[in-house]
Protein backbone atom coordinates (compact mmCIF):
# COMPACT_ATOMS: atom_id res chain seq x y z
CA UNK A 1 0.00 0.00 0.00
CA UNK A 2 1.58 3.23 -1.19
CA UNK A 3 0.98 6.78 -0.15
CA UNK A 4 0.52 9.72 -2.40
CA UNK A 5 3.39 12.14 -2.80
CA UNK A 6 3.20 15.73 -1.73
CA UNK A 7 3.22 16.74 -5.39
CA UNK A 8 0.16 14.66 -5.99
CA UNK A 9 -1.63 16.11 -2.97
CA UNK A 10 -0.67 19.78 -3.20
CA UNK A 11 0.56 20.21 -6.80
CA UNK A 12 -2.76 21.28 -8.27
CA UNK A 13 -3.38 23.88 -5.59
CA UNK A 14 0.14 25.28 -5.92
CA UNK A 15 -0.19 25.59 -9.72
CA UNK A 16 -3.61 27.25 -9.34
CA UNK A 17 -2.20 29.70 -6.80
CA UNK A 18 0.66 30.59 -9.18
CA UNK A 19 -1.78 31.17 -12.04
CA UNK A 20 -3.99 33.35 -9.82
CA UNK A 21 -0.98 35.35 -8.65
CA UNK A 22 0.17 35.91 -12.25
CA UNK A 23 -3.33 36.99 -13.28
CA UNK A 24 -3.52 39.40 -10.31
CA UNK A 25 -0.10 40.82 -11.24
CA UNK A 26 -1.27 41.48 -14.82
CA UNK A 27 -4.44 43.17 -13.54
CA UNK A 28 -2.37 45.33 -11.17
CA UNK A 29 -0.09 46.42 -14.03
CA UNK A 30 -3.09 47.35 -16.18
CA UNK A 31 -4.70 49.19 -13.25
CA UNK A 32 -1.49 51.15 -12.67
CA UNK A 33 -1.33 52.11 -16.36
CA UNK A 34 -4.96 53.20 -16.26
CA UNK A 35 -4.34 55.27 -13.11
CA UNK A 36 -1.34 57.00 -14.69
CA UNK A 37 -3.25 57.61 -17.93
CA UNK A 38 -6.18 59.14 -16.05
CA UNK A 39 -3.90 61.27 -13.87
CA UNK A 40 -2.10 62.62 -16.95
CA UNK A 41 -5.42 63.20 -18.71
CA UNK A 42 -6.78 65.11 -15.70
CA UNK A 43 -3.67 67.32 -15.67
CA UNK A 44 -4.03 67.89 -19.40
CA UNK A 45 -7.69 68.88 -19.08
CA UNK A 46 -6.86 71.20 -16.17
CA UNK A 47 -4.16 72.90 -18.25
CA UNK A 48 -6.35 73.18 -21.35
CA UNK A 49 -9.50 74.27 -19.57
CA UNK A 50 -8.23 76.49 -16.77
CA UNK A 51 -4.69 77.28 -17.91
CA UNK A 52 -3.22 75.73 -14.79
CA UNK A 53 -2.05 75.16 -12.18
CA UNK A 54 0.86 73.26 -13.66
CA UNK A 55 1.84 71.71 -10.33
CA UNK A 56 1.54 68.86 -9.49
CA UNK A 57 2.02 67.28 -12.86
CA UNK A 58 2.79 63.77 -14.08
CA UNK A 59 6.33 62.85 -15.03
CA UNK A 60 7.57 62.31 -18.57
CA UNK A 61 7.73 58.56 -17.96
CA UNK A 62 4.19 58.44 -16.60
CA UNK A 63 2.87 60.29 -19.65
CA UNK A 64 4.69 57.94 -22.02
CA UNK A 65 3.49 54.85 -20.11
CA UNK A 66 -0.04 56.25 -20.10
CA UNK A 67 -0.02 56.66 -23.88
CA UNK A 68 0.21 60.46 -23.97
CA UNK A 69 3.41 61.10 -25.92
CA UNK A 70 2.94 64.67 -27.22
CA UNK A 71 2.95 68.01 -25.42
CA UNK A 72 1.18 70.94 -27.10
CA UNK A 73 2.69 74.37 -26.35
CA UNK A 74 1.95 77.94 -27.45
CA UNK A 75 4.21 81.01 -27.62
CA UNK A 76 3.20 83.83 -25.30
CA UNK A 77 4.08 86.50 -27.87
CA UNK A 78 3.27 85.29 -31.41
CA UNK A 79 0.73 82.58 -30.42
CA UNK A 80 2.52 79.95 -32.55
CA UNK A 81 1.51 76.45 -31.47
CA UNK A 82 3.63 73.32 -31.65
CA UNK A 83 3.44 69.65 -30.64
CA UNK A 84 6.56 68.28 -28.98
CA UNK A 85 7.27 64.53 -28.71
CA UNK A 86 7.97 63.67 -25.08
CA UNK A 87 10.22 60.74 -26.00
CA UNK A 88 12.60 63.15 -27.81
CA UNK A 89 13.04 65.45 -24.80
CA UNK A 90 16.46 64.94 -23.27
CA UNK A 91 15.53 64.84 -19.61
CA UNK A 92 15.28 61.98 -17.12
CA UNK A 93 11.96 60.16 -17.29
CA UNK A 94 11.17 61.09 -13.68
CA UNK A 95 11.15 64.83 -14.51
CA UNK A 96 7.73 66.41 -13.92
CA UNK A 97 6.17 68.03 -16.99
CA UNK A 98 5.88 71.45 -15.33
CA UNK A 99 9.68 71.69 -15.05
CA UNK A 100 9.97 71.65 -18.85
CA UNK A 101 8.12 74.95 -19.26
CA UNK A 102 11.09 77.10 -18.23
CA UNK A 103 13.35 75.45 -20.81
CA UNK A 104 10.92 75.70 -23.74
CA UNK A 105 11.37 78.80 -25.92
CA UNK A 106 9.77 80.02 -29.16
CA UNK A 107 11.97 79.72 -32.24
CA UNK A 108 9.63 81.70 -34.48
CA UNK A 109 9.99 85.08 -32.80
CA UNK A 110 13.52 84.79 -31.41
CA UNK A 111 15.38 88.13 -31.37
CA UNK A 112 19.11 87.71 -30.95
CA UNK A 113 19.75 85.95 -27.68
CA UNK A 114 16.24 86.47 -26.35
CA UNK A 115 13.50 83.97 -27.09
CA UNK A 116 10.10 84.43 -25.47
CA UNK A 117 8.78 81.66 -23.25
CA UNK A 118 5.96 79.32 -24.17
CA UNK A 119 3.15 77.91 -22.05
CA UNK A 120 1.88 74.36 -22.03
CA UNK A 121 -1.59 73.66 -23.37
CA UNK A 122 -2.25 69.92 -23.08
CA UNK A 123 -0.97 66.36 -23.48
CA UNK A 124 -2.12 64.29 -26.44
CA UNK A 125 -1.68 60.73 -27.65
CA UNK A 126 -0.93 61.77 -31.24
CA UNK A 127 0.54 64.81 -32.92
CA UNK A 128 -2.39 67.19 -33.37
CA UNK A 129 -0.57 70.26 -34.58
CA UNK A 130 1.17 69.72 -37.90
CA UNK A 131 4.76 70.73 -38.20
CA UNK A 132 5.79 73.79 -40.18
CA UNK A 133 5.85 73.04 -43.91
CA UNK A 134 9.00 74.46 -45.42
CA UNK A 135 8.64 75.75 -48.98
CA UNK A 136 11.62 76.46 -51.21
CA UNK A 137 11.78 80.16 -52.21
CA UNK A 138 11.88 79.28 -55.94
CA UNK A 139 8.71 77.21 -55.77
CA UNK A 140 5.22 78.57 -56.26
CA UNK A 141 3.07 78.70 -53.17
Amino acid sequence: MGTRSREGIWGGQVRAAKMNAEHARQRAIEAAKLRVRQMARAWSLRMEGYGGPAQPSPTIGQCLNGGLGWLDVECNRCKTRASLPLDAIRRPRDTPIWKLEAALKCRSCRKGRYAPPVHMIKLTATQEITSYQWVHPDEER
